[in-house]
């Protein structure tokens, strides 16, 4: 069975003005709506989760967030996904550019002054990193929530892995493309770099990278490196920004393919023809017959007339394109064993073959290693969306209060607070048996300021 996905891109929450508040509105209703149907008819039983590339955000502020939280929650729960089954990357509207300092402003100048050798001693440099990334900070609290942290050291960051048959499998890597945008970047003399921190990328056989990013390749200084990389170690690159839906499968070499799937904006503050509201349903499957990667994109797009979402006829290949990718990663795995395919049947009792297994998912953080990454088991039911909520829908104060409250923090405690800190610390409490008193506890926080308490 294939692993299904919505994708999103450049949603833009705060945008809105004037009549655009009730037109962008209802387009995220329909779009929930429409998701919905069109999951139900691939017969999947429902989506895996939830792909968004950027701009979630007009202006990276935590309201922006807060609205964003409660939409993803609605869609998740149309489409059948989990509401933590979400994968996410930051673009240049996720930043909070009020809290750009002066310091920040002459690193970045110094940076697109220079190039790699720049940007590699300027990530050296904790303290110039977190001028940077001081931009970053409501998204970074909500998208910490969801199991995305951004890699506060430069690096990609990487936590989901879908096994789609026994010794096939994809897992995302999430690049920040937006960690050097400025507010006047342009594509036709680029000033953005992905670093090699970042395209440094690993190779696992049997396993095939999905690459999730904002800019496209064409918007970096250094996309000659970039490109060599995701030629070699990536079998499907999507990106946002450009709000033109696109698609180009590059044959790399004979047995290695490349997807390039640009997005179209979700909610471009205008629509047209061409700009149009957009999304897309994605399934990702194991081609059995080339030992290769099935990508079925399902695009969407706007009927100003009928005023709903429909088949886009026009973009991405017309109605349900199906590509199949071939993949070097699937093909250096060790053969898969008979007797993993035995039993394998169907509810007519015929040999259903391997491809008919359910995707499996696993949050498993490779790269890296960074404060805060994850240290409980994920089997733990309930724990992803306690994590989830504690982390996305609580203030710090809040969080702390349950801390202290269930004991986790030792008396004469010291250390100064970070989020990789309060997660060790609700693992902690999750770990000694807490988790009902701690979903307890965020009701009733979530409660008391819904009252205004």
């Amino acid at each position: 069975m294939p692993a299904v996905f919505i994708h999103v891109s450049d949603i833009h929450f705060g945008q809105e003005k004037d009549d655009r508040v009730y037109i962008h509105g209802d387009v995220k209703r329909q779009l929930i709506a429409d998701a919905r149907d069109v999951v139900a008819s691939i017969g999947s039983g429902g989506a895996h989760g939830i792909l968004v590339t950027g701009d979630i955000a007009h202006s990276g502020v935590r309201e922006q967030y807060e609205e964003a939280g409660k939409w993803l929650d609605e869609l998740a729960a149309s489409i059948g996904a989990e509401i933590h089954c979400v994968q996410m990357v930051p673009g240049n509207h996720d930043l909070d550019r009020s809290k750009a300092s002066f310091a920040a402003g002459q690193i970045l100048a110094h940076i697109r002054d220079g190039g790699a050798k720049e940007f590699e001693n300027i990530l050296r440099n904790p303290t110039d990193r977190a001028a940077l990334f001081e931009r970053f900070e409501d998204y970074g609290k909500f998208s910490f929530g969801y199991n995305c942290p951004l890699n506060n050291e430069g690096a990609f960051a990487s936590e989901m892995e879908v096994t789609l048959a026994p010794g096939r499998a994809i897992r995302f890597i999430r690049f920040n493309s937006s960690l050097l945008c400025h507010g006047k970047e342009r594509h036709e003399h680029p000033e953005l770099m992905i670093g090699a921190r970042q395209f440094t990328i690993p190779r696992a056989d049997g396993v095939e990278n999905i690459v999730l990013v904002h800019h496209p390749l064409h918007w970096y200084k250094d996309q000659a490196q970039v490109r060599d990389y995701i030629r070699s170690r990536v079998r499907v690159m999507i990106s946002g920004h450009e709000h033109d839906p696109k698609v180009i499968v590059d044959a790399v070499e004979p047995g290695c393919d490349l997807m390039m799937l640009a997005a179209g904006a979700t909610v471009p503050f205008e629509s047209n023809e061409i700009y149009t509201f957009t999304y897309n349903v994605i399934e990702f499957d194991w081609d059995e017959e080339i030992d290769g990667l099935s990508v079925t994109i399902h695009p969407r797009a706007w009927n100003p007339q009928r005023t709903c979402f429909e088949d886009d006829q026009q973009r991405l290949g017309g109605r349900s394109p199906k590509f199949s990718l071939q993949c070097p990663s699937f093909r250096k795995a060790e053969k898969l064993a008979a007797d993993e395919s035995a039993g394998l049947v169907t509810s007519t009792g015929r040999d259903a073959g391997l491809s008919a297994i359910d995707p499996v998912i696993e949050m498993v953080p490779i790269g890296p290693l960074m404060e805060g990454d994850q240290v409980m088991p994920s089997n733990i039911e309930g724990y992803e969306i306690a994590r989830l909520r504690f982390f996305r829908d609580l203030l710090q104060g809040e969080r702390l209060r349950i801390l202290v409250e269930l004991g986790a923090l030792d008396k004469g405690f010291d250390e100064r607070m970070t989020q990789g800190l309060e997660r060790r610390l609700l693992d902690k409490l999750v770990s000694g048996g807490r988790l009902e008193q701690i979903n307890k506890m965020i009701d009733q926080l979530i409660s008391e300021k819904d009252r205004g308490v």
